[in-house]
């Protein structure tokens, strides 16, 4: 496929085969996802109130700890299991073509994270220095859900297009058909 082809002609890649669109539905692993992702965000959005509130106020260290410990936690639970989905559906654990530079940014949003660990766990610099690392580890993390959602948002609008070609709802330049 070329540039110069008008767009209505260009095939669209998707996201999942429809082998890999079936073992994706049929894996507990998908559910597993689904609950552990917004409960990381919500350990997130608690854990950067409470290290900025630290970090702006000098007041709060342990639950700001505590806070991205959780957080950390979360992050490694739903490493570990999408590495499972990611094997289950594509046949290898990491790095899968469909999802290759996500899971690219993963390992830098898992490197800061663990980095803070062991600050914290060695004692290593002040709480102040270890929140910064916090901060740069959730700065990842945002890219890294940017670049997921940014995805299933595609593949979304892939699939539903699929759909409706299929059913005859739209004609060949995706207009609707009266």
């Amino acid at each position: 496929m070329s540039v110069d082809q008008p767009v209505a002609h260009r095939q669209r890649r998707t996201l999942y085969t429809p082998a890999e669109r079936a073992r994706r539905d049929a894996t507990v692993w998908t559910l597993v996802q689904g609950i552990l992702a917004p409960l990381q965000f919500l350990a997130f959005a608690i854990s950067l109130c409470l290290v900025i509130n630290f970090l702006m106020n000098g007041v709060g260290v342990t639950a700001a700890t505590v806070s991205v410990v959780i957080k950390t936690s979360l992050l490694y639970a739903i490493m570990v299991t999408g590495a499972i989905w990611e094997k289950v559906v594509f046949g290898r654990y990491l790095f899968a073509p469909t999802f290759f530079w996500e899971d690219v940014v993963s390992m830098v949003v898992m490197a800061l994270h663990t980095a803070y660990l062991v600050m914290w766990l060695a004692n290593w610099g002040t709480p102040t220095e270890q929140m910064w690392v916090a901060l740069a580890a959730y700065a990842s993390y945002v890219v890294n859900a940017l670049q997921f959602l940014l995805k299933f948002q595609a593949a979304k609008q892939t699939s539903t297009a699929e759909v409706h070609s299929r059913s005859g709802v739209f004609d060949h330049a995706g207009a609707l058909e009266s």
